[in-house]
């Protein structure tokens, strides 16, 4: 039976870079979706569930970033979804603040096909490394209900209300939270423990 081909989302304006993108990794094995502004990569993203999505940052109607954002915000699921930025020339005020965002990786324009599949393959295996549940997630109920609502968007005050508790005291279930899955934030334990099965968004 052929193995199936990973789907890739390509969100860029310019025709002509999106069918040499489309081509490119066509090529190497690929099936790959074109979108030609932030909304409708969005909306792809959100009906098509792509395995990584190709960006570029300056995409009309919604950026790059806005596109990233939104998704985090609104479908925690898709957070480990690969995320990888186009930008026309390396900036490290763009990149910092992609990251910060949660992007997985930048690559340069003109594409180099080696570098990028390099770098998609990379992020897919890992992608397939973090599906493999833990043996054991030392959750209480306090942390899977506080991370349960970080994974619906809400905030520690917002949470706090919601479950009767102070601030600090539901920041403190969702740091131990964090730090028993291994996530550097919030909402990457979110993410972690939504992949894992452990909560339900």
């Amino acid at each position: 039976m052929a193995k199936a081909r990973r789907k890739i989302l390509c969100i860029e304006s310019d025709g002509e870079t999106a069918a040499q993108i489309a081509a490119g990794l066509s090529k190497r094995g690929y099936d790959v979706g074109v979108a030609r502004d932030g909304r409708e990569g969005f909306l792809a993203v959100l009906k098509d569930g792509p395995d990584l999505v190709l960006c570029e940052v300056s995409v009309p109607i919604m950026s790059g970033f806005e596109v990233l954002k939104q998704l985090t915000e609104i479908a925690p699921r898709l957070g480990h979804t690969p995320f990888i930025f186009m930008t026309e020339t390396a900036n490290r005020e763009i990149e910092l603040k992609g990251r910060q965002l949660g992007a997985d990786d930048f690559v340069t324009k003109p594409i180099d096909f080696d570098v990028l599949t390099t770098i998609i393959n990379a992020r897919l295996v890992g992608v397939a490394r973090t599906k493999v549940v833990p043996k054991l997630a030392p959750l209480n109920e306090r942390e899977v209900e506080a991370l349960t609502w970080v994974a619906r968007g809400k905030t520690s005050a917002e949470i706090g209300r919601k479950l009767r508790l102070a601030k600090r005291t539901v920041d403190f279930h969702v740091d131990n939270a964090r730090i028993k899955l291994g996530a550097a934030t919030r909402t990457e334990a979110a993410i972690k423990a939504t992949t894992w099965g452990l909560i339900k968004p």
